[in-house]
């Protein structure tokens, strides 16, 4: 009689071994494979996908391996139906937790190469990268092991249930914390500005020297560090000088009354020659725009083809300078706030009839 064990005898054994040996076997040869092949391929690369895929797939575990084994070889035997469905429900519970090591380790290797990228030129918006890495892979952990309690039969609809009342409450008492986190995801991935920008926010302006997630540093004019939180701040309506390309530039000047009509007439003329002959300057327009209550105003536009502040007021002393100039060449003068009042002497009184 032939002996058995667990209702297989021993060469049903010894075929479900050789099928899991080879089943362990295929796939941990595949794996080694695929990761040579990708190491191979990525030497010749520049992007990063490449190396985050030759991770995410070196990460398969030996355990997961052997156990898919065993489970390929276990179909040879005759076991009772409450072990294979065990063994079915083991099989789903380990390609699960093999998906979420997967899952984790690309969330990792993504988060350090950013951290590695961004950490010479805007190294405050690594934490807030950190915190989204963090909540994806508590994501990706979460819904595996939801997945695998319903496969084991387990009900979970009430714990979703709590879960999502319980993370409503948690919401509610900690909305502005999770709204200043949210603004701080929406700086890191929109990029309205980053760490070293000069920024007006309001009336105040300066430069950013740190994104958080909460708040935002601010280094103003004056010396002093604003601190913003994410959530106002993103409210609010920033403007962004660093990113500037020109500069269009408006300024008046106002002449007297008493110049002559050939004087008037020459005015956007000279103003035209003294703007266009400035450096990484062009001209727009100048004109005579009003009649004020003392001065005759003129409008001059220009743009400065250079964002630099500097270039700026360099170029609009010479204007002025160049101006003050001409117009006493030309015996114009300037224009300043006067008033003048004409004074009439009252006629004598009639003297009366006799």
């Amino acid at each position: 009689m032939p002996t058995t064990f667990l209702n297989n005898d021993v060469v049903a054994w010894s075929i479900a071994l050789c099928i899991g040996v080879a089943v362990s076997m295929l796939l941990y040869t595949a794996r080694r494979l695929i990761v040579r092949r990708l190491e191979k391929f990525a030497s010749s690369t520049e992007t990063y996908l490449d190396n985050l895929a030759i991770k995410v797939i070196a990460a398969t575990n030996l355990l997961f391996i052997l156990f898919m084994g065993v489970f390929a070889g276990s179909h040879w035997l005759a076991l009772p139906e409450q072990t294979t469905v065990l063994l079915a429900r083991l099989a789903i519970a380990a390609v699960l937790l093999q998906v979420a090591r997967w899952g984790d380790v690309g969330v990792h290797g993504w988060l350090r190469y950013y951290r590695t990228r961004q950490s010479s030129g805007d190294v405050a918006s690594t934490t807030s990268a950190a915190a989204l890495g963090f909540v994806a892979r508590v994501a990706i952990w979460l819904i595996i092991i939801l997945m695998i309690l319903d496969n084991f039969g387990v009900n979970i609809t009430t714990l979703v249930a709590s879960l999502g009342i319980g993370g409503i409450a948690i919401a509610l008492a900690l909305q502005n914390i999770l709204g200043d986190l949210f603004s701080s995801l929406s700086i890191v991935l929109d990029k309205p500005f980053v760490v070293g920008d000069f920024i007006s926010v309001d009336d105040i302006a300066g430069t950013v020297e740190y994104v958080g997630l909460k708040t935002t540093r601010m280094r103003s004019l004056a010396g002093e560090q604003v601190v913003f939180s994410n959530s106002d701040l993103l409210s609010s309506r920033i403007r962004n000088y660093k990113r500037m390309q020109t500069r269009r530039i408006v300024f008046g000047i106002g002449v007297t009354y008493e110049i002559s009509k050939a004087q008037l007439l020459a005015i956007p003329g000279i103003i035209r020659e003294i703007v266009a002959a400035q450096p990484q300057v062009s001209f727009d327009r100048a004109h005579f725009k009003s009649y004020g209550a003392s001065s005759l105003d003129f409008e001059i536009v220009y743009i400065v083809n250079t964002p630099e502040y500097g270039v700026y007021m360099d170029v609009q002393q010479a204007i002025n300078f160049a101006l003050f100039e001409r117009f006493a060449d030309e015996g114009i003068d300037f224009a300043y706030p006067t008033q003048t009042l004409y004074l009439s002497r009252p006629k004598p009184a009639a003297a009366p009839a006799a």
